[in-house]
C-alpha cells in the first residue's frame, strides 16, 4: 500500500506513552547540558572541571542520582516499543513493514550523522538507527525471550568494563579520568571559537562514539534496552494497560532497588576519594541501578496519566512527546547557541547551578511551544520530514479542526 498514512487521532493515542516520551525528553537535557556547557570529561568525572562544592555539588548529586542514565533509559525503552508499534501497524495495513522500517532507520542515521558532525557530538540518533536495523527481527519474540536476551546484551558492556578495570594501565586510566590542563584548555578554546573551530573536537569525538564506543558499549546497552521496550509493549506495561496496583508496585520496587544501587555507588566513589582506580567500578552501580529507577519513573508517569489523562501536566508532556524528535534537535540548537562560540560563548564559564537554570529556561520555551504547535499542525517539523522520507509522500501537515475536538 502506498497511500498517505494519517496520524493516530488524539482520541486513539496512548496518552501515557506520549507523556512518558515527553517526560524522558525533558529529563535528558539535565544531563546533556553538562557536556553542552563543560568539557566532555565531566560526564564521567565531575571533579575534573568546575566548582564541585556547595550548591554546585548538590546540583550534580541530584542529577547523578535521579537523572543520569535514567531518562535516556526511558527514551531507549520507548524507541524499542516504537519499533514494535510501527511494524505492527504497517503489517496490519498490508505494507512491507521491514522494508519501511529499514528506510525509516536509515534516514534516522542520516539525521543523526548531520546532528553529530554539524551540531553536537553527543548525538544518540545514529546509535538508535543502526541498532534498530537489527532489533526489528526480534519483534515476534515472546516477552520472556526479549527480556532474557536483553539482559544478556546488557551484561556484555558491564563485563567488559569490569575486565578493563582489572587490566587497564593505571597511568592510562588516570589520564582519562583527569585529563591534563592543556587538553581541557584545547577543548574549551575549540567550543568558544566559531563553528569551524569546533570541528577539531566534534569530529574526532563523534567518530569515536560511533565506531569504537558503539561497538564496545553503546550498541549492547541500546539493543538490550530496546528489547526490554518491545517486551514492555507486548505486555501492555509501557502502554498503560496494566492495573494501578501493578504500577504502584513497579514504582515502589524499582525506586527502592534503583536508589539503593546508585547510592551505594556514590558512597563507594566518595569513600575512595574519587580515585581513578575506583572509577570504572563506580559506573557499574549507576549502570544497573538506572534500569529499575527508570522503571519506577515509568510506573509513576502511567499512574499520573491514568489519574489525570486530560490534566495540564499530562497534556503538556504528551505534546512534547509527540514532537520529541523536533524537540531533541531544538534542545541542541538552543544549547549550542548559548554555550558555543558561534553564539554567546559561555562554554566552560557557567556553574552547574547556572547550567540547570538554562535547562529550566529551555523547558519554559519548548513545552508551551509544543502545545501551541500541535494546535495547528499534526506533526513536529522533523517528524513530518522523517515521515515524508519514509513513505515517499507528503503527509498533510495542517490539523483538521475535528482532530483536536
Amino acid at each position: 500500500m502506498s497511500g498517505e498514512r494519517s496520524p493516530t487521532p488524539p482520541s486513539e493515542r496512548i496518552v501515557g506513552l506520549d507523556a512518558l516520551r515527553g517526560f524522558a525528553l525533558l529529563g535528558i537535557l539535565v544531563i546533556n547540558v553538562r557536556v553542552f556547557s563543560m568539557p566532555e570529561v565531566v560526564l564521567f568525572n565531575p571533579t575534573a572541571y568546575g566548582d564541585f562544592s556547595g550548591a554546585n555539588y548538590w546540583a550534580w548529586l541530584a542529577g547523578h542520582v535521579l537523572v543520569k542514565q535514567k531518562f535516556i533509559t526511558l527514551f531507549t525503552l520507548l524507541f524499542g516499543a516504537g519499533v514494535a508499534l510501527f511494524t505492527r501497524n504497517r503489517e496490519r495495513d498490508g505494507d512491507n513493514a521491514v522494508a519501511l522500517h529499514t528506510r525509516r532507520s536509515l534516514w534516522l542515521v542520516a539525521f543523526g550523522l548531520a546532528h553529530a558532525y554539524l551540531l553536537w557530538y553527543g548525538d544518540i540518533l545514529v546509535a538508535y538507527g543502526v541498532t534498530a536495523l537489527f532489533v526489528v527481527f526480534a519483534r515476534d519474540w515472546e516477552p520472556r525471550k526479549l527480556a532474557m536476551v536483553g539482559t544478556a546484551l546488557l551484561l556484555i558492556p558491564s563485563a567488559l568494563e569490569v575486565l578493563s578495570a582489572l587490566a587497564v594501565d593505571p597511568a592510562a586510566l588516570a589520564a582519562s579520568w583527569q585529563p591534563d590542563q592543556s587538553a581541557l584548555r584545547a577543548e574549551i578554546e575549540a567550543y568558544r571559537s566559531g563553528w569551524l573551530g569546533q570541528m577539531s573536537h566534534r569530529v574526532d569525538t563523534s567518530f569515536f562514539r560511533q565506531t569504537s564506543g558503539y561497538v564496545a558499549s553503546t550498541s549492547w546497552r541500546t539493543a538490550g534496552l530496546m528489547l526490554y521496550g518491545m517486551a514492555l509493549f507486548e505486555t501492555g506495561v509501557i502502554t498503560n494497560e496494566r492495573s494501578r496496583g501493578f504500577y504502584r508496585r513497579l514504582a515502589a520496587v524499582g525506586g527502592t532497588v534503583g536508589l539503593a544501587a546508585i547510592l551505594a555507588g556514590l558512597w563507594y566513589i566518595e569513600a575512595s576519594g574519587w580515585a581513578a582506580s575506583a572509577s570504572l567500578y563506580w559506573h557499574q552501580f549507576n549502570y544497573w541501578g538506572s534500569i529499575p529507577l527508570a522503571g519506577a519513573y515509568l510506573g509513576l508517569v502511567m499512574l499520573w496519566a491514568s489519574w489525570r489523562p486530560d490534566g495540564t501536566a499530562t497534556r503538556w508532556l504528551a505534546a512534547v512527546g509527540r514532537t520529541a524528535f523536533s524537540n531533541y534537535i531544538f534542545q541542541t540548537v538552543v544549547a549550542t547557541s548559548i554555550f558555543y562560540g558561534h553564539g554567546l560563548g559561555l562554554f566552560g564559564r557557567v556553574s552547574r547551578v547556572e547550567a540547570l537554570g538554562v535547562v529550566v529556561a529551555i523547558w519554559a520555551v519548548q513545552v508551551p511551544l509544543s502545545v501551541l504547535w500541535l494546535r495547528y499542525f499534526r506533526y513536529g517539523p522533523l517528524e513530518w520530514l522523517w515521515r515524508a522520507l519514509t513513505y515517499r509522500t507528503l503527509p498533510t501537515m495542517r490539523v483538521d479542526t475535528a482532530e483536536n475536538a
